[in-house]
């Protein structure tokens, strides 16, 4: 994971499901699947699952991009690169050791120019996301590493199950680490020169974590494209925020001990402002006429607001006040109705995805004994592709109704044009962009 703020700038990456999003903000990380699972250590007796974090949509510049492939060409950055790094306090044995038998990794360089656009439904992610093995086997987690969670939870104020949910959901609790060498990887991707400053920059900080011997050269091992460990950090995050929680005078987040790393997420998630016993989020009921222009995360209310709109609990009961609250409708006014709280917005620090944020607090709440959402989803939808959600932007924009950017990017600014065009058709006003929408507004 990566930083914000003042730590310093990754990737935008949205999940280009047609779903509420939140504001813009930079990506933890690069969203990068591992190249291959890592055998199961302490994990050995769980069913193995894969990575599910969500897939990066791609570019259509990247697709076209032609990337260099010639180890001169890459000697010839590696011999520039060198120097800056030098110039930035990186001692020549160190930056050696490092690069010893590096080369541009031509399949990484494949794989970074050719990604799939991810558009598979909210509920479709969710599946894989908070499966009953998912579930089962975070419940096991907990249990197997109750005491050292305990402590951790108790140093931090960050839930145990919600550490455990992001260790589920990255890296399906240690069973897919990934294997790439974490330098050979950047490098291959700072040599080929799309995003060459960022990789660059997270090169010196793995050369800085080297340098202070938290981990050998070829044991820091990751997915392809940086994010390490048993909850994927970048170099950068892992230089600002990890912690030697086992107290043996390395922070390692690598190793099948998943102390370290577990500990340093509830670091990251108390930097950013996590607030002890307030959830992430609850399933509601919208009541009829319910005013769905309220919706969204400009729209945010304290319990006593939203109880006088009707909204209440799906599970029955007053509405609890956890502070202030925005209503979020992920899949229109046909599917789940949520009331998520600052804590959601902390989770998004660490993916932005508005899909991976619900999967980390629906998979946090299973684990500690709770339910699946009561309301269902609208299965008989599909993604919208690229190209129909530029046009949808563009007969939007047509309308007068959304001046941003024709970017197939259902964010904030379109969800809101959404909305105006339902309310001009009579249509109810929930920002949802379905393609019956679509054919609506041709």
């Amino acid at each position: 994971m990566r930083p914000f703020g003042p730590v310093g700038f990754a990737l935008v990456l949205i999940l280009t499901t047609p779903v509420w999003a939140l504001p813009p903000m930079a990506s933890p990380r690069p969203e990068m699947r591992p190249t291959q699972a890592q055998a199961p250590s302490q994990d050995q007796s769980m069913a193995v699952e894969r990575s599910i974090r969500p897939v990066p949509r791609i570019d259509p510049a990247r697709a076209a991009a032609t990337p260099a492939d010639t180890q001169g060409d890459f000697t010839e950055w590696r011999a520039g690169f060198r120097a800056r790094a030098l110039a930035e306090g990186i001692r020549p044995e160190t930056f050696e050791r490092a690069f010893a038998g590096v080369q541009a990794n031509t399949r990484i360089l494949q794989r970074d120019s050719n990604q799939a656009e991810f558009s598979r439904m909210l509920w479709e992610y969710l599946d894989g996301a908070v499966s009953d093995a998912r579930v089962s086997n975070g419940r096991a987690a907990l249990a197997r590493h109750g005491d050292v969670l305990a402590r951790i939870e108790r140093h931090y104020g960050v839930e145990a199950e919600v550490v455990v949910a992001v260790w589920g959901l990255e890296t399906a609790y240690g069973a897919m680490r990934g294997s790439t060498d974490t330098i050979g990887a950047m490098a291959t991707l700072a040599f080929e020169g799309r995003r060459r400053d960022f990789f660059e920059a997270e090169l010196i900080a793995a050369l800085r974590i080297l340098q202070a011997g938290d981990v050998g050269a070829r044991q820091m091992v990751g997915s392809w494209a940086g994010a390490m460990g048993h909850t994927q950090f970048m170099p950068t995050s892992y230089l600002a925020l990890a912690v030697d929680f086992d107290g043996d005078g390395r922070r390692d987040i690598w190793s099948d001990n998943p102390v370290d790393a577990l500990a340093s997420t509830a670091n990251y998630l108390r930097h950013h402002g996590w607030t002890t016993g307030q959830p992430w989020g609850l399933e509601v009921v919208l009541p009829p006429g319910f005013d769905y222009g309220l919706t969204g995360s400009a729209t945010k209310r304290g319990a006593a607001f939203w109880a006088r709109q009707g909204v209440r609990p799906a599970d029955g009961g007053p509405l609890p006040d956890h502070g202030q609250a925005s209503i979020l409708v992920p899949a229109g006014h046909r599917g789940v109705a949520l009331m998520i709280f600052d804590n959601f917005r902390v989770i998004a620090r660490y993916n932005p995805a508005t899909s991976y944020v619900i999967g980390v607090g629906h998979l946090s709440d299973r684990i500690a004994g709770g339910g699946p959402f009561r309301a269902a989803w609208p299965r008989g939808d599909r993604g919208l592709s690229r190209a129909e959600r530029e046009e949808l932007q563009r007969g939007l924009a047509a309308r007068g109704l959304h001046a941003g950017a024709i970017d197939g990017i259902l964010g904030p600014q379109t969800s809101e044009a959404v909305r105006r065009f339902q309310a001009s058709v009579g249509l109810v006003p929930d920002g949802y962009a379905s393609p019956s929408l679509l054919e609506r507004l041709r």
